[in-house]
C-alpha cells in the first residue's frame, strides 16, 4: 500500500497549532492528516519541516514561528489590564463631629 499522507519527509509547511496532546507536542492537520509538533503551544502558527512520516500520523519539527502571531500575542498579554488593587478608602477629617 502506498503512503497516502498528504506531506513527505522533508516537507515545510505552514501550520495552526491547534491544541497540545498528552505528551505535550502540539497537535496540527494537514488536509486531516495529524501531525505532533514539539515544542509548541495551541493557538501558533508556525512553519515546520516534516521529519517522519507514519500511516496514520507525522511528526514535524518547528523552522520557523509566525513572528506576525507571536507579536499579537504579546501584544494581547500588554493589553491584558493588570488586576487594580482595592482603592482604598479615604475619609476627610471634618473635625465638626456634627456640631453645628
Amino acid at each position: 500500500m502506498q503512503n497516502e499522507a498528504p506531506v513527505q519527509e522533508g516537507d515545510e509547511v505552514s501550520v495552526i497549532i491547534e491544541a497540545v496532546g498528552a505528551k505535550g507536542d502540539g497537535i496540527a492537520k494537514v488536509k486531516g492528516f495529524v501531525l505532533f509538533v514539539a515544542g509548541t503551544k495551541a493557538g501558533e502558527t508556525v512553519t515546520v519541516r516534516i521529519t517522519k512520516v507514519l500511516k496514520n500520523v507525522g511528526f514535524a519539527q518547528v523552522v520557523k514561528r509566525d513572528a506576525k502571531k507571536e507579536k499579537q500575542e504579546q501584544y494581547q498579554k500588554q493589553a491584558e489590564p493588570e488586576p487594580e488593587p482595592e482603592p482604598e478608602e479615604h475619609y476627610e477629617d471634618s473635625e465638626t463631629f456634627g456640631d453645628e
